[in-house]
């Protein structure tokens, strides 16, 4: 049996059917519209596909207030990030309470409608604090809700459109139904899903194979939303792990998918996220590394695993497999980890995403031990159709 989805047991995708899409935006084209920020959108989203079971839409000030103090909703739902939708105190003095708005992206494309139950200023600096634990704007999820508009509305969202992302990414865009579908047609109860923003190298690989070691299988879940500056594109990262899979994982162990969302880099709050909503679709554990969603140095190495153990037990029924910092260790001839290898730094290979993409975007010589050769001719040939 897979783990159940969270909160209510059941998933609650917030699509509206296809035969009710074209009425309900003729209708919503004579609403108020509200601009969705990127990250705004990609919340509404992952709402749409039901990744975020059981939210019905973005959160009231209470549940705010909830998920940003002790990351629990006014009906005791454990949620760490807050899902909020915000607007200029301009838009939000022609709304009034009960009204439906419709949510329009910067070209004014109609993505849904919201009914608005309640209209709220919040504390940016002491949601910043409590989620990135920071009011740095130099940090990425910050600057993010500090250009909020300064009024957040709530209320039930309905969603008529996915934007590109089942046409453009056909075959990887799966729902948390679909993955679900595809983890009990395998035969899998047990499946860890991996989070990555970037190509996976050497390092990412041997996590992964550790996931698969433990688990039925392994869900490879990429980002397929917006990133930071400099992040390699989603096509890219999708053609290179592809390679890896196809050369060098087990066939029938791996199901690679994308999901919608926008990374906020919230470091430990962000894991806790993913394993929110890898539970809805279907995995019983997420792999949790370094810094895992984190962004510069703001938070530790470990303490996305140590919120972990920070949280009651029944928060979450999705598990995190930690791992230790890995690396390739030239005295143990492969990859290890601090747990397993008793040898020097001198001796180590420490791989990092940011030092290929310096190495690749440089153009210099990566060594096998870095990254796979399959992998490698992939994002090669990226970074010389970027320069030419």
């Amino acid at each position: 049996m897979l783990v159940n989805p969270h909160g209510q047991g059941n998933l609650m995708p917030l699509l509206v059917s296809e035969d009710t899409r074209p009425e309900e935006l003729r209708r919503a084209e004579s609403f108020v519209k509200v601009l969705l920020s990127t990250r705004e959108l990609s919340d509404l989203l992952m709402l749409a596909m039901g990744a975020y079971t059981p939210l019905k839409g973005f959160m009231g000030e209470e549940d705010w207030r909830g998920c940003c103090s002790d990351m629990t909703t006014s009906d005791g739902i454990f949620w760490p990030i807050p899902i909020t939708l915000s607007t200029s105190e301009e838009i939000s003095s022609s709304i009034k309470i009960g009204d439906e708005v419709a949510l329009v992206n910067d070209s004014l494309k109609i993505f849904g409608t919201l009914k608005v139950e309640q209209k709220y200023n919040i504390d940016k600096n002491y949601e910043c604090l409590h989620v990135f634990r920071t009011a740095d704007a130099a940090h990425p999820g910050v600057a993010k809700i500090l250009d909020q508009g300064k009024v957040n509305l709530a209320g039930p969202v309905k969603v008529f459109d996915e934007d590109h992302y089942p046409e453009t990414y056909k075959g990887l865009y799966y729902k948390p139904s679909q993955t679900r579908a595809l983890f009990e047609e395998n035969g899998w109860s047990t499946v860890a899903a991996f989070q990555t923003r970037n190509p996976m190298h050497r390092s990412h690989e041997y996590l992964a194979k550790i996931a698969v070691e433990l688990c039925d299988g392994l869900l490879i879940h990429q980002v397929l939303g917006a990133l930071k500056p400099g992040d390699i594109p989603a096509d890219v990262r999708v053609e290179s792990i592809n390679s890896l899979v196809k050369n060098y994982f087990v066939q029938g162990t791996v199901v690679q998918a994308g999901y919608p969302i926008e990374m906020r880099y919230g470091g430990p709050r962000e894991a806790l996220l993913h394993a929110v909503f890898r539970q809805n679709f279907g995995c019983s554990h997420l792999v949790v590394g370094r810094d895992h969603a984190g962004a510069g140095k703001y938070y530790g190495p470990f303490d996305a695993h140590k919120i972990f153990d920070e949280i009651p037990s029944e928060s979450l029924e999705t598990k995190a497999i930690k791992i230790d910092i890995t690396f390739y260790c030239y005295k143990c001839h492969g990859m290890a980890t601090g747990r397993t290898c008793p040898h020097g730094e001198e001796d180590r290979l420490n791989v990092s995403g940011t030092r290929l993409r310096e190495m690749l975007a440089n153009n210099e010589a990566v060594p096998t031990e870095f990254s796979r050769p399959e992998v490698l001719e992939v994002l090669q040939k990226y970074y010389y159709n970027a320069d030419n």
